[in-house]
C-alpha cells in the first residue's frame, strides 16, 4: 500500500526539491498544497505523513499571509492525532507554534550558509536522529526562530548561535530550523533575493563549489533520514514510546 505524504509548500521559491526525491524513493506518493494559493486541509486525513516546507515569511505574518493559522491549525491537529509531521524551517517554526511554544524574529539577527549543529543526549534514542552522525551538515537561511520549545518538546540538535534546532513534539511530530531539501540552484535564488540573509554567511559560503560539497554532505546524511521518516509513516518504523506520567509527590 502507497505512503501518502501531505506536502504543504508556503511560498512559490521553496520546493521540496531534493528531500521529495528522497521520500519518494523510499516509496512515498506526495500531494503538494501551495498554501497561498490552495485550500489547507484541517486535518491529515487520507495521509500518512505531513511535511511542511519553509518561506520567506515568519510564522506568526497572519495579517499579510491570511492562510498562515490553518497551516498551524494542520500541524496541530497532526501532532494530535499521531500523524508524523516534519516541519522544515518556517515549516519547523510553524509547528512549535502550533504545538504550544514561542517563535519570533532572532535576536542574533540572521543565520545563514552551511553550518554543523550538535546532536543532544535524547536524539541518540530518537528513531530518525539516532544514525545520524554527532554534527551533521546543514544549510541555514533564516530570519526567525522557535525561541521556546513547546512545554511537551524534546530539543534533538542544537547550535551556539540559535539552540533549538530540532526538536521531537509528542511521538511522531518533528521540526528543525534548517534546510535539508535545497539544491544549489535554490540557494543561488534564495540570495538574490534575499541579500539581508545571506550577508549573515561567511565569507565564499554561497559559492557553487562550496554549495556543490555540502550538499553532497547533506545528501549523505539526510538522504536516510527522509528513508526513515517513510519507515515511521508506513509504519516499519516505531516511534518513541509514550512518556510515562510521573508519580505524584507525597
Amino acid at each position: 500500500m502507497t505512503t501518502r505524504i501531505l506536502v504543504v509548500q508556503p511560498e512559490e521559491t521553496v520546493p521540496v526539491g531534493t528531500l521529495g526525491d528522497w521520500l519518494s524513493e523510499a516509496g512515498a506518493a506526495l500531494d503538494t498544497v501551495r498554501a497561498d494559493v490552495d485550500d489547507i486541509p484541517p486535518a491529515a486525513d487520507g495521509y500518512d505523513a505531513v511535511v511542511c516546507l519553509g518561506g520567506g515569511m515568519g510564522p506568526l505574518d497572519d495579517e499579510q499571509h491570511p492562510w498562515l493559522p490553518a497551516v498551524r491549525a494542520l500541524l496541530a491537529a497532526s501532532v494530535a492525532a499521531e500523524v508524523p509531521t516534519l516541519g522544515v524551517c518556517l515549516g519547523g517554526q510553524l509547528l512549535g507554534a502550533a504545538t504550544g511554544g514561542t517563535v519570533g524574529r532572532g535576536r542574533s539577527g540572521p543565520e545563514a550558509g552551511p553550518k554543523l549543529v550538535s546532536k543532544k543526549d535524547a536524539a541518540w534514542t530518537d528513531p530518525l536522529f539516532a544514525d545520524l552522525p554527532l554534527m551533521p551538515d546543514v544549510l541555514e537561511f533564516h530570519r526567525d526562530v522557535v525561541e521556546h520549545l513547546p512545554a511537551e518538546a524534546t530539543l534533538l540538535a542544537s547550535s551556539p548561535m540559535y539552540p533549538n534546532q530540532a526538536f521531537r513534539v509528542g511521538r511522531v511530530g518533528y521540526g528543525v530550523q534548517f534546510h535539508i531539501e535545497t539544491t544549489p540552484e535554490i540557494v543561488a535564488g534564495w540570495v538574490d533575493r534575499s541579500p539581508d540573509v545571506a550577508s549573515a554567511a561567511e565569507t565564499g559560503a554561497f559559492d557553487r563549489d562550496t554549495l556543490d560539497r555540502v550538499h553532497a554532505d547533506m545528501a549523505d546524511t539526510w538522504r536516510p533520514f527522509a528513508h526513515r521518516f517513510v519507515e515511521l509513516a508506513r509504519g516499519d518504523r516505531q516511534p518513541v514510546e509514550p512518556r510515562r506520567p510521573g508519580l505524584p509527590l507525597a
